[in-house]
């Protein structure tokens, strides 16, 4: 299949709206900020390269350019190596100060963006999985993961995970990510007694497919037996006499809570006969079905034929206060994840590999947006909004982060660092995020070959 084929016009469009969004918030806090300390602005450029349209209004140039991919303000005397002319709107003409806070604005906007958007969605119509609350209780368990292995069972709830007491199931699936091959604290409450053990985080795929049903781990996703909303033809199902709004009470004795835990059982059982309960208009129905391997989106399984009701969801409509407080809270959240990322590319607890660049980016708005109700097309634009801002206040000159630490060491030093060596520095560091993107790139195209 050719590498073009997992790519729309429509998803790409898609991807183009979501940073250009981005984008305009990031520049535009440059802009407003270096507008309010009088710094004379040249360009406001969404994209690089040649300049496509755009007006001039003032002293500026509003322009789209040819490469989307960005974006930047360009000021007056701001460009590494340039003399000073005198001009006072120029950028290096005001105080040390004021080039900070407009280094700052523009993650700062992404920041606030972030916030906002969530504290919308929670205002709304925030929509969750109603397992997420409430302390993480294990469904099916299945046959030998590292989950068995340590004797977790259904119905136990984890109690500690890695590094975190009282986890919430998403904390697992985030510190799980972080943790792929390696052994973790884990304990679980089994008939009211605490069992304190190790647990591994077993993965033989990419870090994009790792599931918590490889180690073992599957949610309570409901407390009720799963309900059939469709049954596919010529299928096991079929043949077994199972219908649409059928439920399931159980299999070979067995109650199931969710399509992950009905797979995975499944795959124990690798085809054998079962022996279904199922209750149909307020009746029971026995019935025996043998599934069957078939292949979905290139995975070959063992399987029923049967589409199943969306677990129960909650939906919360917060006050203003309330939402705020939410929104700050997946801030600080999302914020700490990355830094814990960070931290594990450092410390090779994490790979590299796990980066995305704008192919895995595209591919994951391109499935936002097909997904039902506006929560994870929100919720993915908050994180790559915050994703953005930390990203560029990275200590790593070109990047906002890296104007800020120069401008911190002049203001310790009291004296401009040398221009020449300044603009050396700049170009080094270009260089770098040139094979830094090439790399994110050729990973994302990496990933899409191994699919």
């Amino acid at each position: 299949m050719s590498l073009f084929s997992h790519f729309s016009p429509e998803a790409i469009i898609e991807l183009l709206v979501v940073l250009g969004i981005m984008v305009l918030v990031h520049e535009f806090g440059h802009f407003a900020v270096a507008k309010l300390c009088g710094i004379r602005v040249e360009t406001f450029s969404i994209g690089f390269g040649k300049r496509l349209f755009g007006f001039r209004r003032g002293d500026t140039d509003y322009r789209l350019s040819l490469l989307p991919l960005g974006g930047y303000v360009k000021m007056a005397g701001d460009t590494p190596g340039e003399a000073p002319s005198g001009d006072p709107g120029e950028f290096n003409a005001h105080p040390r100060w004021q080039r900070i806070l407009v280094a700052l604005a523009g993650p700062v906007a992404n920041f606030i963006l972030a916030i906002a958007m969530m504290t919308a969605l929670y205002m709304f119509h925030y929509e969750k999985p109603a397992y997420l609350d409430g302390a993480p209780m294990a469904d099916y368990v299945p046959a030998n993961t590292p989950a068995a292995a340590v004797g977790l069972e259904p119905g136990d709830t984890i109690v500690h995970f890695a590094d975190q007491e009282n986890p919430s199931w998403d904390d697992i699936g985030n510190k799980s990510l972080l943790n792929l091959n390696r052994v973790v604290p884990f304990s679980y409450m089994h008939d009211g007694k605490r069992v304190d053990t190790n647990l591994k985080i077993e993965s033989k795929s990419t870090p994009e497919r790792f599931t918590l049903d490889a180690v073992g781990l599957v949610p309570l996703f409901q407390k009720t037996p799963i309900q059939i909303a469709d049954v596919g033809s010529g299928t096991p199902a079929e043949r077994a006499g199972l219908k649409p709004k059928d439920i399931i009470q159980s299999m070979d004795g067995i109650t199931i809570h969710s399509i992950i835990a009905l797979q995975a059982y499944l795959q124990d059982q690798a085809g054998k006969p079962m022996e279904l309960t199922l209750l149909r208009d307020g009746q029971k129905v026995n019935t025996t079905l043998t599934p069957e391997i078939s292949e979905t989106t290139g995975v070959k399984a063992y399987r029923m034929g049967i589409q199943l009701m969306a677990p129960p969801a909650e939906v919360e409509k917060h006050s203003f206060p309330q939402a705020l407080g939410e929104s700050v809270t997946f801030f600080t959240k999302s914020s700490l994840l990355i830094r814990d990322v960070f931290k594990g590319m450092f410390t090779r607890h994490v790979s590299v590999k796990q980066l995305s660049g704008p192919i895995g980016i595209g591919q994951m708005v391109h499935i936002a947006f097909q997904m039902k109700g506006w929560n994870p097309l929100v919720e993915l634009m908050s994180g790559i909004s915050i994703n953005l801002g930390i990203f560029n206040l990275l200590p790593i000159p070109i990047l906002d982060g890296g104007m800020i630490l120069f401008l911190l060491i002049e203001s310790l030093f009291r004296r401009d660092i040398n221009q020449v060596a300044k603009e050396r520095i700049y170009q080094a560091a270009f260089v770098c995020l040139l094979c830094f993107a090439a790399f994110v790139i050729f990973n994302d195209l990496t990933k899409l070959v191994a699919r």
